[in-house]
């Protein structure tokens, strides 16, 4: 294949060819070979396909939720070509007979992904590392989805554990000690609006376990601070030497949109105020954030249309957060090569993925072709995620024309006609 005439994040128009799995070349002007497919990029957009370093695809478990291959689909619909999977499912991914069973129902995957191991109690360190393992985490250091939290002790022999392997940490950091529990069912500040999520899950609980994970680490492991959602949190991080993630319902969504979208809100950690959400994107804009990843966390309707305690946590955004971002820089208020190092160039670097992220020769042809001038709205029927709905409804994201896994095309939009490609998703752990 050969994209003739594509702009590239930097700021440059090149031809682009595709060889197999790989970029070939990247030049001012290129001839189209015999039977080569040619792509008229002009006036067009060729970005690195998106790392999603934190996903939850739901099986094994919760198929009713999600799957492989829908989950897959939808990243592929929204320029993800490679996805980080985390362990609480149903077994967790916390050993090895557990890992086997996730990584044989991702062969469904249209694109490639990386399975993380997970840390409980029951949990076996031995037969888990000697699996293709992505990373240990999320470890949850506050319950959340799947009851997976624990307490210091156990984080601090796992991440020895990670230390032994030269494996990646990924952490989810709340202290569940400042959770506010007066505004709990009982409590004497009992509530059930909407905001009574963000109050209980206070934003101090993040800090100070971005603080305590830190301290634990010591430096002697890779550290990465999933979901930070508060300025301190990624403050912390940044002064200890860890990388963290944001997600773009954290970077564009607070307190004030849960009237509107009530327990369609609720996720862990929580949104924050606007003032704090303002300070997160200023910290995305400035490169003290290294990722964008999405959380991508589908629940029923059925299950969240309920009480706000009862109601699960997570909302969906695999394939919505490369569109938001791309629209944000169509808009101005990001660059183009900044969505590209937040969403691909970065994400390869954090997690050591040395021929994904960037549109240079010798990279995986891991690639994906919009048009910023064609923003469309974003609509929870319109998406591919099993759960048909999303937190974003009536925002504008510039979606992809073409997506391609390693020279394949998994996804393909001619105006309101799609086509999906073969599951041709692999373990980037596995080559």
């Amino acid at each position: 294949m050969l994209f003739e005439n594509a702009d590239l994040a930097d700021g440059r128009t090149r031809d682009v060819r595709v060889d197999g799995e790989r970029i070939a070349a990247v030049e001012p002007a290129l001839t189209p070979d015999d039977g080569e497919r040619v792509v008229d990029a002009d006036g067009r957009l060729l970005l690195p396909g998106m790392i999603d370093a934190h996903v939850h695809f739901r099986q094994p478990g919760f198929p009713h939720k999600e799957t492989w291959a829908t989950g897959s689909r939808s990243a592929a619909a929204g320029g993800v070509t490679t996805v980080v999977d985390q362990p609480n499912t149903d077994p967790p991914t916390t050993d090895g007979a557990a890992f086997d069973a996730k990584a044989d129902l991702a062969a469904d995957s249209l694109i490639d992904y990386g399975i993380s191991g997970g840390v409980t109690e029951s949990w076996d360190p031995d037969s888990l590392f000697d699996r293709p393992l992505f990373a240990l985490g999320e470890v949850f250091l506050a319950d959340s989805t799947g009851e997976m939290g624990i307490e210091a002790p156990l984080f601090e022999a796992a991440l020895d554990h990670a230390a032994s392997a030269g494996v990646t940490v990924t952490v989810h950091a709340e202290d569940a000690t400042l959770f506010d529990e007066s505004v709990r069912p009982g409590g004497e500040n009992e509530r059930h609006d909407a905001d009574a999520w963000s109050a209980f899950r206070t934003a101090e609980a993040e800090a100070a376990a971005v603080e305590q994970a830190c301290a634990a680490a010591g430096g002697d492991v890779d550290l990465h601070i999933a979901h930070t959602s508060t300025p301190e949190g990624i403050d912390t991080a940044a002064e200890a030497g860890a990388t963290c993630e944001v997600t773009p319902h954290h970077l564009l969504l607070s307190r004030a949109d849960l009237d509107q979208l009530g327990t369609y809100g609720r996720m862990n950690p929580p949104l924050r105020s606007e003032a704090r959400r303002g300070a997160v994107f200023e910290r995305v804009a400035d490169g003290t954030v290294d990722i964008v990843a999405t959380d991508h966390a589908p629940h029923t309707r059925a299950e969240k249309d309920a009480d706000i305690w009862t109601a699960p946590s997570g909302v969906p955004g695999v394939e919505t957060a490369l569109p938001l971002l791309v629209d944000l820089a169509r808009q101005g208020e990001l660059s183009y090569e900044r969505v590209r190092d937040l969403t691909a160039a970065t994400p390869a670097a954090v997690f050591d993925l040395p021929r994904k992220g960037r549109v240079e020769p010798g990279y995986d042809a891991d690639l994906v072709l919009v048009d910023p001038e064609t923003p469309r709205k974003i609509s929870g029927a319109d998406r591919h995620t099993k759960c048909e709905w999303t937190p974003f409804e009536g925002f504008e994201g510039v979606f992809p024309e073409l997506t391609l896994v390693r020279g394949s095309v998994v996804y393909e939009r001619d105006g309101d006609d799609e086509r999906f490609g073969d599951a041709v998703g692999e373990n980037v752990r596995s080559s």
